[in-house]
């Protein structure tokens, strides 16, 4: 059986700094709606733009990788990359 393919993704705010890391299955559309407002959580910090992103198959080992990605190494890797935009 094939599992869908979702996108796990770090998108660093513009304004502040700050990371936001989520999972989709389109990335573009995804970053447009965070850009538009359309997410909540990250209305205020506009624009994003992509520092991370990794194929993953099913819907649950993209949130186990969203969620080390929150997490304190994750959180670190991310930190460093992020450090590069």
């Amino acid at each position: 059986m094939n599992d869908v393919l979702y996108i796990v993704y770090a998108i660093k705010s513009e304004v502040d700094g700050r990371i936001y890391v989520g999972f989709t299955q389109n990335l573009l559309q995804r970053l447009k709606w965070h850009n538009q407002g359309r997410t909540k959580s990250t209305k205020g910090y506009r624009p994003w733009k992509i520092i991370y992103s990794e194929e993953v198959s099913g819907r649950i080992m993209a949130r186990e990788r969203e969620k080390f990605l929150k997490g304190g190494s994750g959180k670190e890797f991310l930190k460093e990359i992020a450090f590069k935009f």
